[in-house]
């Protein structure tokens, strides 16, 4: 029992956090309206599509991340009542797997943003220069709530080994 105790409040966790993609979504769209409607310099103007962009990908993610964890909490309740041990098992590769995903992530990401800031010293037109602070301000926004739930599965991670050491 204590294994879907552990389960359920990490799922509860993640549904939690991703509301803060939803946050910064608004927060993005926001400022392609203010931009939009505000906007006079060519730069401001050129921020109209790529913050709607970036606010409508942010949207997508905290989105599918939210149905996606909440729907495993009672998936979480069916399958430990079903199977207990292959319950444990699956939650097991599961969270290796996302470990293994997160490493990837946290080197993709930061080559994208220099990337990105590259582009701000070599390419010096309104669009691309938006594009790019657009860009890096996503990217951010996406390593702050991955670097929290990567620390949230890698404890869930290291509280699913020690039941396994105390169920043996």
């Amino acid at each position: 029992m204590e294994i879907l105790k552990l389960a359920t409040e990490w799922a509860k966790a993640e549904v939690f956090s991703t509301r803060f993609f939803l946050f910064f979504a608004f927060s993005f769209l926001i400022a392609s309206i203010g931009f939009w409607q505000l906007g006079i310099t060519d730069l401001a103007k050129a921020y109209v599509v790529p913050t709607l962009v970036a606010g409508l990908l942010l949207m997508t993610i905290g989105l599918g991340l939210f149905y996606t964890n909440k729907s495993r909490i009672t998936q979480f309740e069916k399958a430990f009542s079903a199977d207990a041990p292959a319950f444990y098992q699956s939650e097991i590769e599961r969270t290796e797997s996302t470990l293994k995903e997160y490493k990837v992530v946290f080197k993709v990401i930061p080559i994208l943003i220099i990337v990105a800031a590259l582009l701000i010293l070599f390419i010096h037109t309104p669009t691309w220069r938006a594009i790019s602070i657009t860009t890096i301000a996503m990217l951010i926004v996406i390593l702050l709530v991955d670097g929290t739930a990567h620390s949230r599965i890698e404890t869930y991670y290291k509280e699913l080994k020690l039941a396994d050491l105390k169920m043996k």
